[in-house]
């Protein structure tokens, strides 16, 4: 589909995809060691029992979950949960939890109702995380000036003066050095980046603390460290708290690791998540991580990702990192009292800080829902877990109900005729302001009345219709016209108000309102006169914001024809895309005539401007059925010498005919010649765009993707190129990624 290098998940025999597995999971086992020894630390927890989650996530997990790149351990996310059970409980009863929350866990799989929890407001989830990341960095910030941790965040802020009065340069100095090397890691070239910035951050921290003999506290490991294990054990009682304990963590387990899974999903270009099958997988994982007297374990998306752009194929190397973890264990455990905890205690900090996710509050923002996403974190800090979650909730339904019962009214007078437009949900708690609105028309007036309303009850369409009825009676004239559906036609004419029909007209096809029949200039003029009329109040916005300049992320090159619609088959909008058009979508190839002035050089100045001052990240070449550029070069035009401009620029096109003619012996009896043309040439427009050393530099560096994309104009079809067959693919055959923020 694109020429990124992007990585294919393959179901196949295990031993096919081993020379990508292998070096993967090693790189996956350097992220989890130190984060399962951080996130146990910050749980309250064994160190043993952070190794004990990463091992049964890797193996139990990854062996058994839905997702091929999903890895699996402690995460971050059930910290607080764990640290204030332990608190509360002890670490046994803890583990007894867990193995009930595993229990659930499966339960839900086996119902098949994994996608359910996709139901939860993005704004929550991302709350919820922002308030546990809070919490964290609260508590670890007090490990790094060489304090002990507190559960509360109200307690780490009110302890915090006292803490800095008695603080540990030793293990400040720690601390700063771990974060100042996380933070410059990622700007560090690719090929230092290959090891973890956790693993050389700790491994450089502890080191400086080893060889300076630092005076700081450090993680405490037992000397029989499999001896000293403790295992689950039931509660005397209090079997309540137990009950909740159990069902909060099973249900933020399961939500973490499904938003996990979808987001896995789209790092990669194999198989799709089972949903249900991952779920019952974590509940296995949870089962035998408490039964061991492990933490409890989640799909986690650091560990995922890294495994993801380290070139995993299969669920083998999530398994393997388990294995190496194991391995790890056996022959170094004792490398782990060498390790300073406020080394931990500040990747920990970079973790909850991170955790607080500033591109999704962007987002939110623009959604208008970041309230949600405040309050939710602010509960969760302030109240605990599951009641900043369900406050989050109990929020989002209130936000529901207002946005069910919002709708926007406007009364214009244009020329002879009243103009009112409606907008939102028409139902009964608007009727009020629907009599006031159309209490300001006039008698006898002519009224054009635009619905565009997502619902309409009977007792909004009661009001609308006796109005108009008297209306009528009393010499005017009202025509309704619906936007979205014919709730009020439907209303009307069979009694059903409330039932939800085709749109009578789509919003999206201003053109179908009878200018084609008119001539040229007034086509243009009325919809110009519309634009201004209907659109342009609402997309004022969005183009003040463009007016300072523009950062499209694509430039999308293709043919002139008329029929050809760029931003309506990609679903875009202005500054979306760096448009191209040319006779046939024909980029010439780099020539240094060309790059000196001499010949054609329009599309090598637009290419040059498009990846050198705008940095897009893609270039899509869009060709499209019944090109009359293609059927010309079939009919001998821009071969030989040139007769014409157009005939000149059909010369470019000489390269796709040569390769459309080499394979015209594979070409079935029943396909159109010209149409796969059309396709060989978007192939050889990919291939021309590789000849320039701008192109070729950043294609290499995977900055830049090359698309290639045919529409095929009869059906409305798109239909994108796969670099594997080298065949066109019909999107309504390919498995898109689910559209959800990773976690």
């Amino acid at each position: 589909m694109n020429r990124s290098g992007r990585q294919h998940a393959r179901n196949g025999p295990w031993w096919e995809n081993l020379r990508y597995d292998l070096p993967a999971s090693i790189v996956v086992f350097l992220v989890a060691i130190p984060l399962s020894l951080g996130i146990a630390l910050a749980s309250g927890a064994p160190i043993m029992a952070g190794l004990v989650a990463a091992v049964v996530g890797g193996i139990v997990a990854g062996a058994a979950g839905g997702s091929v790149l999903q890895v699996s351990g402690p995460a971050a996310g059930l910290t607080v949960v764990v640290a204030g059970l332990v608190h509360e409980y002890g670490w046994a009863v803890t583990c007894a939890i867990t193995v009930g929350a595993g229990v659930l866990q499966i339960l839900l799989g086996l119902s098949r109702v994994a996608r359910a929890a996709l139901a939860i407001s993005p704004a929550i989830v991302h709350g919820m995380l922002a308030g546990i990341g809070i919490v964290i960095a609260l508590a670890q910030i007090h490990v790094v000036l060489g304090g002990k941790p507190h559960t509360s965040a109200n307690e780490s802020l009110m302890l915090l003066p006292e803490q800095l009065s008695r603080l540990n340069l030793a293990a400040v100095g720690l601390g700063v050095l771990t974060i100042a090397i996380l933070l410059v890691w990622p700007r560090l070239p690719r090929q230092v980046r290959v090891v973890p910035a956790q693993l050389v951050a700790v491994v450089l921290a502890t080191a400086v603390a080893w060889i300076g003999g630092l005076d700081v506290a450090r993680v405490e490991v037992p000397a029989d460290l499999l001896g000293t294990h403790i295992f689950p054990a039931l509660p005397d009682g209090g079997w309540g708290g137990i009950a909740l304990a159990v069902v909060t963590m099973a249900l933020i387990a399961s939500i973490e690791s499904l938003l996990s899974a979808v987001a896995v999903d789209r790092m990669h270009d194999g198989p799709r998540a089972n949903l249900n099958r991952e779920m019952v997988g974590q509940g296995m994982a949870n089962m035998v991580s408490g039964a061991l007297g492990g933490l409890p374990v989640t799909g986690v998306i650091v560990r995922s990702s890294t495994n993801a752009a380290a070139g995993a194929r299969s669920r083998v190397s999530a398994v393997l990192h388990g294995v190496w973890v194991i391995v790890f264990v056996g022959l170094a455990a004792g490398l782990l009292k060498q390790i300073p905890t406020s080394v931990l205690g500040a990747m920990l900090v970079m973790i909850g800080i991170k955790l607080v996710n500033f591109k999704e509050i962007r987002q939110l923002l623009k959604h208008r829902e970041l309230p949600l996403y405040v309050i939710t974190a602010l509960g969760v800090v302030e109240l605990n877990l599951m009641e900043g979650v369900l406050l989050g909730i109990g929020v989002a339904v209130l936000f529901a109900l207002y946005r069910l019962t919002r709708s926007k009214m406007r009364v214009e007078h244009r020329g002879n005729r009243w103009h009112v437009v409606i907008e939102g949900s028409l139902t009964f708690v608007a009727v009020p302001k629907l009599s006031r609105t159309l209490a300001e028309i006039p008698a006898g007036a002519a009224v054009d009345v635009d619905l565009a309303v997502d619902f309409l009850d009977h007792a909004a369409f009661e009001a609308l219709h006796n109005w108009r009825t008297t209306h009528e009676r009393l010499g005017g004239e009202v025509d309704i016209d619906e936007i979205h559906e014919a709730w009020y036609h439907n209303a009307a004419t069979s009694g059903g108000a409330g039932r939800k029909s085709a749109p009578s007209r789509p919003t999206y096809l201003p053109w179908q309102e009878g200018r084609v029949a008119a001539a040229p200039a007034q086509q243009v003029l009325g919809g110009v006169r519309e634009f201004q009329q209907d659109a342009a109040a609402k997309v004022r916005p969005y183009f003040e914001q463009l007016a300072e300049g523009q950062s499209p992320s694509q430039l999308f090159l293709t043919c002139s024809d008329s029929r050809v619609v760029p931003h309506l088959i990609t679903s875009s909008g202005p500054g979306d895309l760096f448009v191209v058009r040319n006779i046939g979508n024909i980029v010439p190839q780099y020539r240094e005539d060309v790059a000196s002035g001499a010949g054609d050089h329009s599309v090598a100045a637009a290419i040059e401007y498009a990846t050198e001052v705008l940095g897009v990240k893609s270039i899509t070449v869009c060709g499209h059925s019944c090109c009359g550029a293609m059927k010309a070069l079939l009919d001998g035009r821009g071969e030989g010498a040139p007769s014409c401009g157009l005939d000149a620029w059909l010369g470019h096109g000489s390269h796709s005919l040569a390769r459309f003619r080499v394979d015209a012996s594979d070409r079935g009896e029943d396909v159109a010649a010209h149409d796969e043309l059309c396709q060989v040439n978007v192939a050889q427009q990919l291939d021309n765009l590789m000849t320039y050393p701008g192109v070729q530099e950043r294609v290499a560096r995977g900055d830049l993707h090359l698309i290639g994309m045919f529409f095929d104009i009869a059906t409305a079809e798109v239909h994108f190129l796969d670099e594997g067959s080298e065949q066109f693919v019909p999107v309504s055959q390919m498995k898109m990624n689910d559209e959800l923020a990773a976690v």
